[in-house]
């Protein structure tokens, strides 16, 4: 099954070895030169991925994905030159889902669009096949903390009735710090059941994840309840 790529790009070099590179791979590559026609494309079309520049004309990366989440939890990889801590906590706190710096490698990023868009099918497929059934009570799993509730078998949560609408990569988060209540999870050791890949020690990522769930599930995000740091080493869930 071929996959769609979006790629909102507007150096016409980086595009066409992209689309080169990618078509050979096997992917559907639809192009916009500039952000605002981006946003368009993505609204008239069905993606797997989008592939974005931060630095566009007419409407920045920033922006894009900002209007990509109002209605889609698609896997977003940006791209950008400026590579600094500052640029990636702004792109990743904004919805997307990994990073990758100019210049880049085709290889480098032919995988990180494979490891996303693999991720977001499984996590699609399961949470597909567990919404057709309506397990009792008592073998439905549910934690519930409060006003905090994680359905595990229909990946979902809610804090006081209210969906918290939470990322495929934010519920696997969520899942794997509360069903593993008091252990210590490094930043490694979360990027590795996460990312399902090596780690670099670019903890902007896992820092910038764990800020996003936190502002979703915690009543006061700055005194988190549930989700604890410990200072250089990681993190653990602190609900039960």
């Amino acid at each position: 099954m071929s996959h769609n790529i979006l790629l909102i790009e507007d150096d016409s070099q980086i595009v066409e070895m992209l689309q080169n590179y990618l078509l050979k791979e096997g992917y559907d590559v639809s192009v916009a030169a500039n952000g605002l026609d981006g946003v368009e494309l993505f609204r008239q079309g069905a993606f797997d991925i989008a592939v974005v520049d931060i630095m566009m004309p007419k409407l920045d990366g920033i922006e894009v994905i900002k209007r990509i989440r109002e209605s889609s939890s698609m896997p977003i990889l940006i791209m950008s030159a400026k590579d600094s801590d500052v640029d990636k906590a702004i792109g990743l706190g904004f919805g997307a889902d990994d990073y990758i710096a100019k210049p880049f490698s085709l290889i480098e990023v032919s995988a990180r669009i494979k490891a996303a868009i693999r991720r977001a099918t499984t996590y699609s497929a399961a949470a597909s096949a567990d919404a057709g059934l309506q397990p009792s009570p008592a073998s439905s799993r549910v934690l519930t903390v409060d006003g905090l509730r994680i359905d595990l078998d229909n990946f979902s949560a809610f804090r006081n009735g209210v969906d918290l609408k939470l990322t495929a990569k934010e519920f696997e988060i969520l899942k794997l710090l509360a069903t593993n209540p008091n252990r210590v999870f490094t930043k490694a050791q979360l990027y590795g059941f996460i990312w399902n890949d090596e780690y670099y020690g670019d903890e902007n990522v896992i820092n910038v994840h764990i800020h996003r769930l936190r502002d979703k599930i915690e009543a006061q995000p700055s005194a988190p309840r549930y989700i604890k740091t410990l200072w250089g080493i990681g993190y653990k869930w602190e609900g039960q």
